[in-house]
């Protein structure tokens, strides 16, 4: 999309009938928590928002959403067996990242927080672009390692489609990175789902599910840096990064103290961790965004 910043049309005064045969494809590729995930009965079609949503959020995600990572296939799934989790495909893909609680309570109040990526379409579809030509969208099921096939099949269909939709022009892909951010003082801690939730020990349906510390999870997660430390860029294909700065962000994290070490690894899900602070865009520090496993071109936007 930026193509050295200066090729994006919104930098040139040119009409959008002039731009949009100009234009590459651009897939918009959510992060972290930045997907509407719906679910559905395997029987039935309805289809009800688990995330994000305001009203009902904890109890829907404690009914639907709690899930159990198989170390065998890789994949979480939900602890009920009728239940599958979906992502919404309308409006090209773009739906899922666009407002993240689409209701009309959330419109009326402007509540901006869950504004994913709505200003940037909105934004680009200024600029000349046209959704299902040269604009798409990927959410995806964010519970998932992003090691698994059906992610990796899903974001390869969306961009054969953009590709093929465009006339075969040369795409461009635009992923952002949102970390698990947390609503937990005042106002929000009523309507966003809490920490504890992902963590605690439940008792669901009347039965025990037993929740240790996942090793699994930690060797599947450290197989995965690995598999991203040796990607390689097919030649002709260009990795910028884009990163914000000037505001306070969480660098690292201690859990426990020098006096009082943690022994156990599963003691950490009943610490309060302690944070330093580093310059960055108040989600990722500068520094991380730094340190790439891919050739890059770096641009640095000031946020304040």
């Amino acid at each position: 999309m930026f193509r050295g910043l200066c090729s994006c049309p919104c930098f040139w005064d040119r009409s959008s009938d002039t731009l949009e045969s100009d234009l590459d494809p651009v897939l918009l590729v959510s992060g972290m928590g930045g997907s509407i995930l719906h679910s559905k009965k395997k029987k039935f079609g309805f289809e009800t928002r688990v995330w994000v949503r305001i009203l009902l959020a904890d109890l829907e995600f404690k009914k639907k959403l709690w899930s159990v990572y198989n170390p065998t296939t890789g994949y979480t799934e939900t602890l009920d067996d009728n239940i599958e989790i979906i992502v919404p495909n309308d409006d090209y893909g773009l739906y899922a990242i666009d407002i993240l609680d689409p209701s009309l309570v959330i419109k009326l109040l402007h509540l901006t927080e869950v504004y994913h990526f709505h200003d940037m379409i909105e934004m680009l579809v200024k600029c000349g672009y046209k959704k299902g030509t040269t604009l798409f969208g990927y959410g995806y099921d964010f519970r998932q390692s992003i090691r698994i096939d059906q992610l990796m099949e899903g974001l390869i269909m969306k961009l054969k489609a953009a590709h093929q939709a465009s006339g075969g022009a040369p795409g461009c892909i635009n992923d952002s990175l949102l970390t698990g951010l947390q609503f937990v003082e005042g106002f929000e801690s009523f309507f966003f789902v809490s920490r504890w939730t992902m963590h605690q020990l439940l008792n669901y349906d009347g039965k025990m599910v037993a929740l240790p510390f996942n090793f699994e999870i930690l060797k599947w997660a450290a197989g995965t840096r690995q598999v991203m430390y040796d990607a390689k860029l097919p030649d002709g294909v260009c990795f910028y990064n884009i990163y914000g700065t000037s505001f306070d962000t969480p660098f690292d994290v201690c859990y426990g103290s020098e006096t009082s070490p943690i022994e156990d690894l599963s003691g950490i899900c009943h610490t309060m961790p302690q944070y330093s602070f580093v310059d960055g865009d108040g989600t990722v520090p500068a520094e991380s965004t730094k340190v790439l496993f891919l050739k890059a071109y770096v641009f640095t936007l000031p946020l304040i």
